[in-house]
């Protein structure tokens, strides 16, 4: 009985921690919810106009502004997303 409920509890964990693991890394500018309001098109290529970028902003829970901006800090994620953190930093940061 004990070595099966060790084993569960194993288990468990391992699957907890695995699951922790890949919701770590998840990026603000990598989800299409968040980023949509701020492109043209649905290939996320083209930005919106300065005054259509501020509307979505403004419209953004403080958390989630926290995010996109904390994540354009990021050297990498910046490479790939320049136009739009350059903007979001103009906005809010």
């Amino acid at each position: 009985m004990n070595t099966k409920m060790l084993t569960m509890g194993a288990m468990a964990l391992a699957m907890m921690t695995g699951s922790a693991l890949a919701a770590g890394n998840t990026s603000a500018l990598d989800d299409p919810a968040t980023m949509s309001p701020f492109f043209t098109d649905a290939g996320m290529k083209t930005l919106r106009s300065e005054a259509d970028f501020k509307t979505a902003w403004m419209a953004m829970k403080p958390d989630e502004k926290k995010a996109v901006l904390k994540d354009c800090g990021d050297t990498t994620l910046n490479k790939s997303h320049a136009d739009f953190c350059a903007m979001a930093k103009k906005m809010g940061g």
